[in-house]
Protein backbone atom coordinates (compact mmCIF):
# COMPACT_ATOMS: atom_id res chain seq x y z
CA UNK A 1 0.00 0.00 0.00
CA UNK A 2 1.24 3.40 -0.71
CA UNK A 3 3.33 5.95 1.22
CA UNK A 4 3.62 9.15 -0.20
CA UNK A 5 5.64 12.01 0.60
CA UNK A 6 4.28 15.20 0.04
CA UNK A 7 5.86 17.73 2.31
CA UNK A 8 8.82 17.36 4.48
CA UNK A 9 7.68 17.54 7.94
CA UNK A 10 9.73 17.62 11.37
CA UNK A 11 8.90 15.16 14.14
CA UNK A 12 9.93 14.82 17.26
CA UNK A 13 11.09 11.10 18.74
CA UNK A 14 8.11 10.43 21.08
CA UNK A 15 5.42 11.55 17.77
CA UNK A 16 7.83 9.05 15.31
CA UNK A 17 7.47 6.10 18.17
CA UNK A 18 3.22 6.94 17.94
CA UNK A 19 3.47 6.59 14.05
CA UNK A 20 5.37 3.63 14.32
CA UNK A 21 2.62 2.46 16.72
CA UNK A 22 0.21 3.46 14.72
CA UNK A 23 1.47 1.14 11.83
CA UNK A 24 1.70 -1.81 13.54
CA UNK A 25 -1.85 -1.66 14.92
CA UNK A 26 -2.92 -0.75 11.26
CA UNK A 27 -1.28 -3.47 9.30
CA UNK A 28 -2.46 -5.75 12.48
CA UNK A 29 -5.76 -5.20 10.95
CA UNK A 30 -5.29 -4.44 7.57
CA UNK A 31 -3.87 -8.59 7.67
CA UNK A 32 -7.20 -9.55 9.06
CA UNK A 33 -9.04 -7.88 6.59
CA UNK A 34 -10.23 -4.33 8.51
CA UNK A 35 -9.32 -1.01 7.57
CA UNK A 36 -9.86 1.37 11.10
CA UNK A 37 -11.14 4.79 11.05
CA UNK A 38 -9.23 7.30 12.77
CA UNK A 39 -11.29 6.62 15.96
CA UNK A 40 -11.00 3.14 15.96
CA UNK A 41 -7.03 3.51 16.08
CA UNK A 42 -7.29 5.92 18.59
CA UNK A 43 -8.85 3.44 20.75
CA UNK A 44 -6.42 1.11 19.83
CA UNK A 45 -3.73 3.44 21.03
CA UNK A 46 -5.81 4.34 24.12
CA UNK A 47 -6.28 0.81 24.78
CA UNK A 48 -2.91 -0.36 24.81
CA UNK A 49 -1.85 2.42 27.01
CA UNK A 50 -0.03 4.80 24.85
CA UNK A 51 -1.91 7.54 25.06
CA UNK A 52 -4.60 8.85 27.20
CA UNK A 53 -8.56 8.93 26.51
CA UNK A 54 -9.24 12.24 26.07
CA UNK A 55 -10.09 15.20 23.90
CA UNK A 56 -6.60 16.84 23.54
CA UNK A 57 -5.18 12.77 22.94
CA UNK A 58 -7.53 12.47 19.94
CA UNK A 59 -6.96 15.78 18.38
CA UNK A 60 -3.28 14.84 18.72
CA UNK A 61 -3.79 11.38 16.73
CA UNK A 62 -5.78 13.47 14.04
CA UNK A 63 -2.74 15.65 13.56
CA UNK A 64 -0.23 13.06 13.68
CA UNK A 65 -2.13 11.09 11.08
CA UNK A 66 -2.19 13.46 8.78
CA UNK A 67 0.65 15.12 8.96
CA UNK A 68 2.62 11.29 9.18
CA UNK A 69 0.72 10.50 5.94
CA UNK A 70 1.81 14.14 4.23
CA UNK A 71 5.52 13.17 4.95
CA UNK A 72 5.14 9.22 3.42
CA UNK A 73 5.16 7.87 6.73
CA UNK A 74 1.63 6.31 7.12
CA UNK A 75 -0.18 4.52 4.11
CA UNK A 76 -2.57 7.05 2.46
CA UNK A 77 -4.96 3.71 2.56
CA UNK A 78 -4.58 2.96 5.64
CA UNK A 79 -7.33 4.72 7.39
CA UNK A 80 -10.82 5.27 6.09
CA UNK A 81 -13.05 7.96 6.29
CA UNK A 82 -16.41 5.75 6.04
CA UNK A 83 -18.91 9.33 5.76
CA UNK A 84 -17.45 10.35 2.77
CA UNK A 85 -16.83 8.29 0.04
CA UNK A 86 -17.30 8.63 -4.03
CA UNK A 87 -19.96 6.97 -5.41
CA UNK A 88 -19.55 5.91 -9.20
CA UNK A 89 -21.97 3.80 -12.04
CA UNK A 90 -20.86 0.49 -12.85
CA UNK A 91 -19.42 0.21 -16.41
CA UNK A 92 -17.65 -2.46 -17.86
CA UNK A 93 -15.32 -2.93 -21.08
CA UNK A 94 -17.16 -5.46 -23.10
CA UNK A 95 -20.12 -7.67 -22.74
CA UNK A 96 -18.12 -10.60 -21.81
CA UNK A 97 -17.12 -8.19 -18.80
CA UNK A 98 -20.35 -8.02 -17.95
CA UNK A 99 -21.83 -11.66 -18.08
CA UNK A 100 -18.70 -12.62 -16.12
CA UNK A 101 -19.43 -9.90 -13.47
CA UNK A 102 -22.94 -11.27 -13.58
CA UNK A 103 -21.73 -14.93 -13.01
CA UNK A 104 -19.38 -13.73 -9.94
CA UNK A 105 -21.82 -12.09 -8.56
CA UNK A 106 -24.99 -13.97 -8.88
CA UNK A 107 -26.72 -14.89 -5.52
CA UNK A 108 -29.90 -16.52 -4.23
CA UNK A 109 -31.87 -15.33 -1.25
CA UNK A 110 -30.05 -17.95 1.62
CA UNK A 111 -32.88 -16.41 3.53
CA UNK A 112 -35.53 -17.86 1.39
CA UNK A 113 -36.92 -21.11 3.05
CA UNK A 114 -35.08 -19.88 6.54
CA UNK A 115 -37.85 -19.71 9.31
CA UNK A 116 -36.62 -15.83 10.40
CA UNK A 117 -36.28 -12.78 8.83
CA UNK A 118 -32.79 -11.42 10.49
CA UNK A 119 -31.45 -7.45 10.24
CA UNK A 120 -28.23 -6.46 11.76
CA UNK A 121 -28.50 -2.53 12.74
CA UNK A 122 -25.42 -0.11 13.84
CA UNK A 123 -25.36 3.03 15.24
CA UNK A 124 -22.68 4.48 13.52
CA UNK A 125 -22.10 4.68 10.20
CA UNK A 126 -18.16 4.53 10.72
CA UNK A 127 -18.30 0.97 11.76
CA UNK A 128 -21.10 -0.09 9.05
CA UNK A 129 -17.62 -1.88 6.75
CA UNK A 130 -17.27 -3.88 9.98
CA UNK A 131 -20.68 -4.94 10.16
CA UNK A 132 -20.98 -5.48 6.38
CA UNK A 133 -17.89 -8.11 6.22
CA UNK A 134 -19.38 -9.74 9.43
CA UNK A 135 -22.89 -9.96 7.56
CA UNK A 136 -21.48 -10.80 3.75
CA UNK A 137 -20.89 -14.08 4.91
CA UNK A 138 -24.41 -15.17 5.61
CA UNK A 139 -26.25 -12.95 3.17
CA UNK A 140 -28.16 -10.70 5.74
CA UNK A 141 -29.29 -7.40 5.57
CA UNK A 142 -27.66 -4.03 7.47
CA UNK A 143 -28.17 -0.86 7.95
CA UNK A 144 -26.43 2.04 9.59
CA UNK A 145 -28.94 4.08 11.68
CA UNK A 146 -26.59 7.60 12.35
CA UNK A 147 -27.87 7.71 15.55
CA UNK A 148 -31.85 7.99 16.38
CA UNK A 149 -33.13 6.35 13.11
CA UNK A 150 -35.24 8.63 10.33
CA UNK A 151 -39.13 7.88 10.88
CA UNK A 152 -39.08 7.42 6.80
CA UNK A 153 -36.50 4.05 7.28
CA UNK A 154 -38.74 2.97 10.47
CA UNK A 155 -41.32 2.96 8.93
CA UNK A 156 -40.19 1.35 5.18
CA UNK A 157 -38.60 -1.57 7.66
CA UNK A 158 -42.13 -2.09 9.69
CA UNK A 159 -43.62 -2.66 6.13
CA UNK A 160 -40.86 -4.42 5.25
CA UNK A 161 -40.99 -7.03 8.24
CA UNK A 162 -44.64 -6.96 8.30
CA UNK A 163 -44.43 -8.95 4.70
CA UNK A 164 -41.93 -11.38 5.73
CA UNK A 165 -44.36 -11.73 8.10
CA UNK A 166 -47.04 -12.76 6.13
CA UNK A 167 -44.97 -15.34 4.54
CA UNK A 168 -44.97 -16.98 8.17
CA UNK A 169 -41.29 -15.98 9.20
CA UNK A 170 -40.23 -14.31 12.81
CA UNK A 171 -38.85 -11.14 12.28
CA UNK A 172 -35.30 -10.57 14.28
CA UNK A 173 -33.21 -6.86 14.49
CA UNK A 174 -30.00 -7.24 15.43
CA UNK A 175 -28.85 -4.18 16.96
CA UNK A 176 -25.44 -2.35 18.01
CA UNK A 177 -24.58 0.61 19.76
CA UNK A 178 -22.69 2.96 22.15
CA UNK A 179 -23.11 2.77 25.97
CA UNK A 180 -24.29 6.34 26.88
CA UNK A 181 -27.45 7.73 27.43
CA UNK A 182 -28.39 8.41 23.96
CA UNK A 183 -26.83 5.10 23.06
CA UNK A 184 -29.16 2.87 25.43
CA UNK A 185 -32.45 5.08 24.79
CA UNK A 186 -31.91 4.08 20.79
CA UNK A 187 -32.31 0.80 21.15
CA UNK A 188 -35.23 1.28 23.19
CA UNK A 189 -36.25 3.90 20.13
CA UNK A 190 -36.11 1.12 17.44
CA UNK A 191 -38.01 -1.57 19.11
CA UNK A 192 -40.88 1.02 20.44
CA UNK A 193 -41.61 2.35 16.82
CA UNK A 194 -41.51 -0.99 15.06
CA UNK A 195 -44.46 -2.34 17.31
CA UNK A 196 -46.39 1.19 16.70
CA UNK A 197 -46.09 0.34 13.26
CA UNK A 198 -47.43 -2.70 14.00
CA UNK A 199 -44.29 -4.94 13.40
CA UNK A 200 -43.67 -7.74 15.75
CA UNK A 201 -40.06 -7.85 16.54
CA UNK A 202 -37.89 -9.88 18.22
CA UNK A 203 -35.26 -7.16 19.35
CA UNK A 204 -31.59 -8.23 20.73
CA UNK A 205 -29.24 -5.26 21.07
CA UNK A 206 -25.80 -7.27 21.35
CA UNK A 207 -23.36 -4.36 21.89
CA UNK A 208 -22.49 -2.74 23.98
CA UNK A 209 -23.56 -4.09 27.07
CA UNK A 210 -22.75 -3.88 30.31
CA UNK A 211 -21.41 -7.31 30.63
CA UNK A 212 -19.28 -7.20 27.51
CA UNK A 213 -17.68 -3.51 29.50
CA UNK A 214 -16.76 -5.85 32.36
CA UNK A 215 -14.97 -8.11 29.69
CA UNK A 216 -13.47 -6.27 27.52
CA UNK A 217 -12.75 -3.31 29.62
CA UNK A 218 -12.97 -0.50 27.16
CA UNK A 219 -11.47 2.98 27.47
CA UNK A 220 -14.28 5.19 29.22
CA UNK A 221 -15.43 8.35 28.38
CA UNK A 222 -17.37 11.06 30.53
CA UNK A 223 -21.03 10.71 30.46
CA UNK A 224 -22.32 14.30 28.78
CA UNK A 225 -24.16 15.74 31.57
CA UNK A 226 -25.76 17.72 29.18
CA UNK A 227 -27.85 14.76 27.31
CA UNK A 228 -31.18 14.74 28.63
CA UNK A 229 -31.38 11.33 29.54
CA UNK A 230 -27.83 11.39 31.27
CA UNK A 231 -29.53 11.67 34.78
CA UNK A 232 -31.15 7.43 34.67
CA UNK A 233 -28.02 6.98 33.28
CA UNK A 234 -25.66 8.30 35.69
CA UNK A 235 -27.99 6.32 38.50
CA UNK A 236 -27.53 2.60 37.06
CA UNK A 237 -24.27 3.54 35.24
CA UNK A 238 -22.15 5.95 36.97
CA UNK A 239 -20.78 8.94 34.88
CA UNK A 240 -18.77 6.61 32.94
CA UNK A 241 -19.47 6.01 29.20
CA UNK A 242 -18.63 3.75 26.35
CA UNK A 243 -18.25 3.72 22.75
CA UNK A 244 -18.91 1.38 20.28
CA UNK A 245 -15.61 1.73 18.04
CA UNK A 246 -13.44 1.10 21.24
CA UNK A 247 -14.16 -2.34 20.73
CA UNK A 248 -11.86 -4.24 18.59
CA UNK A 249 -13.38 -5.07 14.98
CA UNK A 250 -12.86 -8.76 15.44
CA UNK A 251 -15.07 -9.00 18.51
CA UNK A 252 -17.52 -7.12 17.04
CA UNK A 253 -17.97 -9.33 13.97
CA UNK A 254 -17.85 -12.34 16.39
CA UNK A 255 -20.94 -10.76 18.42
CA UNK A 256 -22.81 -10.31 14.89
CA UNK A 257 -21.71 -13.98 13.85
CA UNK A 258 -22.62 -16.10 16.63
CA UNK A 259 -26.19 -14.00 16.82
CA UNK A 260 -26.64 -14.76 13.21
CA UNK A 261 -25.58 -18.22 13.79
CA UNK A 262 -28.52 -18.88 16.42
CA UNK A 263 -31.52 -18.60 13.76
CA UNK A 264 -30.09 -20.28 11.22
CA UNK A 265 -31.83 -23.66 9.78
CA UNK A 266 -28.56 -25.25 8.35
CA UNK A 267 -30.02 -28.04 6.39
CA UNK A 268 -32.53 -25.40 4.45
CA UNK A 269 -29.16 -23.34 4.19
CA UNK A 270 -26.62 -26.03 2.51
CA UNK A 271 -29.62 -26.48 0.00
CA UNK A 272 -30.01 -22.91 -1.03
CA UNK A 273 -26.00 -23.06 -1.35
CA UNK A 274 -26.51 -26.71 -4.03
CA UNK A 275 -28.83 -24.32 -5.49
CA UNK A 276 -26.53 -21.13 -5.92
CA UNK A 277 -23.67 -23.17 -7.18
CA UNK A 278 -25.29 -25.02 -9.55
CA UNK A 279 -27.04 -22.15 -11.13
CA UNK A 280 -23.71 -20.27 -10.65
CA UNK A 281 -21.47 -22.86 -12.80
CA UNK A 282 -24.67 -22.51 -15.72
CA UNK A 283 -24.00 -19.20 -16.04
CA UNK A 284 -20.39 -19.37 -16.27
CA UNK A 285 -20.95 -22.11 -18.87
CA UNK A 286 -23.22 -19.40 -20.47
CA UNK A 287 -20.35 -16.98 -21.16
CA UNK A 288 -17.72 -19.37 -21.76
CA UNK A 289 -20.06 -19.87 -24.75
CA UNK A 290 -20.96 -16.48 -25.15
CA UNK A 291 -17.28 -15.61 -25.36
CA UNK A 292 -16.36 -18.32 -27.34
CA UNK A 293 -18.64 -17.35 -30.55
CA UNK A 294 -17.48 -13.44 -29.91
CA UNK A 295 -14.02 -14.74 -30.64
CA UNK A 296 -15.12 -17.05 -33.91
CA UNK A 297 -14.54 -20.48 -32.36
CA UNK A 298 -11.45 -19.58 -30.36
CA UNK A 299 -8.14 -20.72 -30.76
CA UNK A 300 -7.40 -23.52 -33.38
CA UNK A 301 -5.13 -26.93 -31.59
CA UNK A 302 -3.69 -29.53 -32.93
CA UNK A 303 -4.98 -32.81 -31.52
CA UNK A 304 -4.02 -37.01 -31.82
CA UNK A 305 -6.68 -39.78 -31.98
CA UNK A 306 -5.51 -42.60 -29.89
CA UNK A 307 -7.55 -44.51 -32.03
CA UNK A 308 -6.07 -44.20 -35.42
CA UNK A 309 -2.92 -42.15 -34.17
CA UNK A 310 -4.05 -39.39 -36.68
CA UNK A 311 -3.65 -35.52 -36.22
CA UNK A 312 -6.52 -33.21 -36.65
CA UNK A 313 -7.56 -29.66 -35.87
CA UNK A 314 -10.35 -28.46 -33.27
CA UNK A 315 -11.44 -25.25 -31.52
CA UNK A 316 -12.86 -23.85 -28.05
CA UNK A 317 -16.49 -24.20 -30.10
CA UNK A 318 -15.80 -27.65 -31.07
CA UNK A 319 -15.80 -29.00 -27.45
CA UNK A 320 -18.58 -27.13 -25.61
CA UNK A 321 -20.83 -29.82 -25.97
CA UNK A 322 -18.75 -32.49 -24.47
CA UNK A 323 -17.79 -29.69 -21.03
CA UNK A 324 -21.53 -29.53 -20.65
CA UNK A 325 -21.01 -33.64 -19.55
CA UNK A 326 -17.86 -32.99 -18.59
CA UNK A 327 -15.83 -34.90 -21.18
CA UNK A 328 -12.82 -34.08 -22.65
CA UNK A 329 -13.00 -35.88 -25.81
CA UNK A 330 -13.97 -34.73 -29.34
CA UNK A 331 -15.40 -37.47 -32.12
CA UNK A 332 -12.24 -38.07 -34.41
CA UNK A 333 -13.28 -37.04 -37.83
CA UNK A 334 -11.41 -40.06 -39.47
CA UNK A 335 -12.04 -42.76 -37.57
CA UNK A 336 -15.40 -41.67 -35.92
CA UNK A 337 -14.63 -43.00 -32.70
CA UNK A 338 -14.41 -40.39 -29.63
CA UNK A 339 -11.04 -39.73 -28.76
CA UNK A 340 -9.29 -37.75 -25.85
CA UNK A 341 -8.92 -33.96 -26.68
CA UNK A 342 -5.22 -33.78 -26.40
CA UNK A 343 -2.51 -31.19 -28.30
CA UNK A 344 -0.01 -33.17 -30.53
CA UNK A 345 2.99 -32.60 -28.69
CA UNK A 346 2.03 -34.05 -25.44
CA UNK A 347 0.46 -36.63 -27.10
CA UNK A 348 3.87 -37.15 -29.04
CA UNK A 349 5.96 -37.35 -25.75
CA UNK A 350 3.46 -39.34 -23.89
CA UNK A 351 4.04 -42.14 -27.08
CA UNK A 352 7.58 -41.58 -26.72
CA UNK A 353 7.70 -42.01 -23.08
CA UNK A 354 5.73 -45.41 -23.81
CA UNK A 355 7.22 -47.10 -26.47
CA UNK A 356 11.40 -45.09 -26.16
CA UNK A 357 11.20 -44.16 -30.25
CA UNK A 358 9.88 -40.58 -31.69
CA UNK A 359 6.77 -40.14 -33.28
Amino acid sequence: MPKIAYNEKGFKQDSLDLIDEINEIVDDFTNQGYTLTLRQVYYQLVSRDFIRNNEKSYNRIKYLVNDGRLAGLIDWEAIVDRTRTLRKFPSWDTPEDLLRAAANQYKVDMWENQPAHVEVWVEKDALIDIVANACEVYDVPHFSCRGYTSQSEMWQAAQRFRSAEEQGRGIVVIHLGDHDPSGIDMSRDIEDRLNMFGADVVFKRIALNWDQILEYTPPPNPTKLTDSRSSDYVRKFGHECWELDALSPNVIAGLITDEIEEYIDWPQWKDQKAREDYEKKALSQIVYEYSIKSTGGGERRTCRCYQCEREFQYTDSDILFFEKYELNCLVCPECKELTEVIDADVARKELENEYGVDF
